[in-house]
């Protein structure tokens, strides 16, 4: 750190969201937002950073080349994290610059829109049998083992060309991967195989290259004059994994009971199905399941308002304290499934916003254009106050959602 702080903390980073409001972001963005916009505030691993709580804040600093992203993912809200693990070669979310860059000119040829809309058919495929089977199971289930959390799994082994009869092997360990409820000793055994797993997929692919995201990144590598790794392949297509499948299972399933407890929104949408794409837009802004912000590493100094962000610091933008601001979204904490909300932050902004965001957005168009038509009855199957959320987890979600229908859907 190059002098002391300009200005001293506000307190601890709100973490905590306020009882009976589980789709709010935690209780103390708020008043920061009003109050104490580029606040300094104590970290549960004990250092300092600032905090950023408003939309043009969030947009200016994600925008600077002042930032790095080449620190443990959620340092600020882990009390363990540890500085000392080294960046994995391929982790495209923990690298800057040219590395950052390569890696990224790389994937991008992947996710653009052409591609991405060809794969609707798949995706409509997936969910319409996965509600075909739900309702040929009775009439209950739990959305988020059942619906939420295969269809985007599914997603990702179509991309990475994960052979049919091995995503069964595929899902069950990324389930327990991507999953805060299981045993530490399986979730490391989980890790090993899913490691092992992709390994052998992209030696295959190497030596049997087909149509698929991988054997097209390695093609794309060697075109370029500098190959791929294999352990960058292996931490590339992990990366995809989880942020692809984890951010968007949790988005399916807090979006069904966000809507569930806002009937009202829920009929404006199905009795205008044209506002899906809005909707999608909508949900994506209001519920922000990046929960804790994003964390970065100050490089250079960084003017910002009346204050100046100096090199090693710690920075914390808040993507859900940003798509809350009045002053970009007025009556910001309504749900609106009619707002113009595409400007939204849920993405992240600057060189590392989202390069799969076109991908999330198809798959929360097509099943909030199918659900609630293919089940018009569906409802919770238990009180609203007993579900759980993801509290402690980077990525905001429901652990479990009971749900039911009438039996002649």
């Amino acid at each position: 750190m190059t002098e002391a702080p300009s200005k001293p903390t506000t307190g601890p980073l709100p973490t905590a969201r306020a009882e009976g409001c589980p789709f709010d972001p935690a209780a103390g963005f708020t008043e920061l937002r009003e109050k104490d916009p580029i606040a300094r505030v104590e970290c549960p691993a004990g250092m300092d950073a600032w905090l950023v709580t408003r939309y043009d804040d969030v947009r200016t600093v994600l925008s600077s080349s002042g930032l790095s992203s080449a620190v443990p993912v959620m340092a600020h809200a882990d009390s363990n994290a540890d500085f000392s693990q080294p960046i994995n070669p391929g982790s495209i979310i923990q690298t800057d610059g040219e590395v950052h860059s390569r890696l990224r000119r790389l994937l991008t040829a992947e996710f653009t829109v052409k591609r991405i809309q060809a794969l609707r058919p798949y995706i409509q495929k997936l969910i319409d049998d996965h509600i075909d089977a739900m309702l040929a199971g009775g009439d209950s289930a739990d959305l988020v083992r059942d619906f939420a959390l295969p269809i985007p799994s599914l997603v990702i082994c179509e991309l990475l060309g994960v052979p049919y009869e091995q995503r069964d092997q595929f899902q069950r360990q990324s389930a327990i991967l991507t999953s805060v409820d299981v045993d530490p000793e399986l979730s490391q055994r989980a890790i090993g195989e899913i490691q092992q797993f992709v390994g052998q997929l992209v030696v295959s692919k190497m030596q049997a290259p087909a149509d698929d995201l991988i054997s097209r990144l390695i093609a794309r590598a060697n075109e370029s004059g500098q190959p791929l790794s294999v352990e960058e392949l292996v931490v590339l297509a992990l990366s995809l994994l989880v942020a692809g499948h984890e951010t968007t299972a949790n988005m399916i399933a807090l979006s069904t009971a966000t809507l569930l407890r806002n009937p009202d929104q829920l009929d404006e949408l199905r009795a205008n199905p044209e506002l899906v794409p809005s909707a999608v837009e909508e949900m994506l802004r209001y519920l922000s399941v990046v929960q804790f912000g994003l964390f970065r590493a100050i490089t250079e100094d960084i003017p910002l308002g009346d204050e100046t962000l100096r090199a090693g610091e710690f920075l914390i933008t808040s993507l859900a304290s940003g798509n809350r601001d009045t002053s970009v979204f007025p009556d910001a904490d309504a749900l609106d499934v009619k707002r113009k909300a595409s400007a939204h932050l849920a993405f992240g902004y600057g060189a590392h916003q989202c390069l799969g965001q076109q991908l999330a957005r198809v798959e929360l168009q097509q099943v909030f254009g199918t659900l609630f038509t293919r089940i018009p009855t569906l409802r919770l199957a238990t009180p609203f106050e007993d579900l759980k959320f993801k509290d402690d987890t980077l990525v905001y979600g429901v652990r479990s959602l009971p749900v039911a229908w009438d039996a002649q859907n």
